[in-house]
């Protein structure tokens, strides 16, 4: 089975972009970035437009789709808004492949590299609907449209079940990462222990309280660079893929500019204890 695009350094995130998210995906493309998150949850999401900026991109000459790395989610019931890619009265499994469907027409694609469940329905443990939706997405993966399965918005012992129980084991699992909780320690180590790639979001606008720390400015003035740069630097330091959703060119560039310098491992241990 193919395995899909390389996984890149840093992911474009495309949540709450609305009218925006065409353009914006264009100018992270033309920054650099290769790989972009999605979601078929119009509530937050216009994967559509998605599709169409990686489409004129790939027009210009300047990259293939296989160029790229694209990821999307499946959102049941309880995310969504009226306006639902598949069937609300189909059964679990039969969503997902409408969904699925869904997405790759919006994509303009015939896979995804990166298929993600997004987010348990219950805040506990996991339901039956919730395994009736990751069976499904396992045989999207078996069948070669989902070249990588991974999960959202879970807790240690929601990874931990499904890692367990699952015959597709995830691949990533894609949490809010806040400092005060020690930036999802307990989550991200479970991830190292088992080959997970632990995708991290809202790293910057959950803890802007840590570019204060005298951790993050210390690094930021030794390295000549942003406290959003040093907490970007932190998180691939640690082994996490850092999402970001700036709407700005110039933060765009220096977001990947986090891959061009590093930190000393005394550094990394403070911004680790900020809280």
């Amino acid at each position: 089975m193919t395995a899909g695009s390389a996984v890149p350094r840093f992911l474009y995130g495309t949540a709450w972009k609305e009218v925006r998210t065409e353009a914006l995906v264009r100018q992270a493309l033309d920054a650099g970035f290769r790989g972009i998150d999605t979601a078929n949850q119009r509530r937050h999401y216009l994967e559509a437009a998605v599709g169409s900026a990686v489409a004129a991109w790939s027009e210009t000459g300047q990259g293939r789709r296989e160029d790229l790395f694209l990821q999307t989610k499946f959102t049941s019931l309880g995310g969504q808004d009226h306006r639902l890619p598949y069937d609300p009265n189909a059964d679990p499994a039969t969503q997902v492949r409408q969904s699925f469907a869904s997405s790759l027409e919006h994509l303009r694609t015939d896979y995804v590299d990166s298929y993600v469940l997004h987010g348990p329905s219950s805040r506990r443990g996991l339901t039956t609907e919730d395994w009736e939706v990751w069976r499904a997405m396992e045989t999207l993966h078996q069948g070669g449209q989902a070249r990588r399965l991974g999960v959202s918005n879970v807790s240690l012992d929601q990874i931990a079940t499904l890692h367990g129980g699952g015959t597709v084991k995830p691949v990533f699992v894609q949490n809010r990462c806040f400092a005060v909780n020690g930036w999802d320690h307990a989550v991200r180590a479970f991830c190292g222990q088992h080959g997970i790639v632990y995708q991290g979001f809202s790293l910057l606008t959950a803890n802007t309280h840590v570019f204060a720390a005298p951790a993050v400015m210390g690094a930021a003035r030794r390295t000549g660079r942003t406290p959003a740069q040093v907490v970007f630097r932190f998180a691939l330091q640690v082994g996490m893929l850092p999402l970001t959703g700036t709407s700005s060119p110039a933060h765009m560039k220096e977001d990947l500019a986090c891959l061009e310098f590093e930190l000393d491992a005394e550094e990394v241990r403070a911004i680790e204890a900020c809280g």
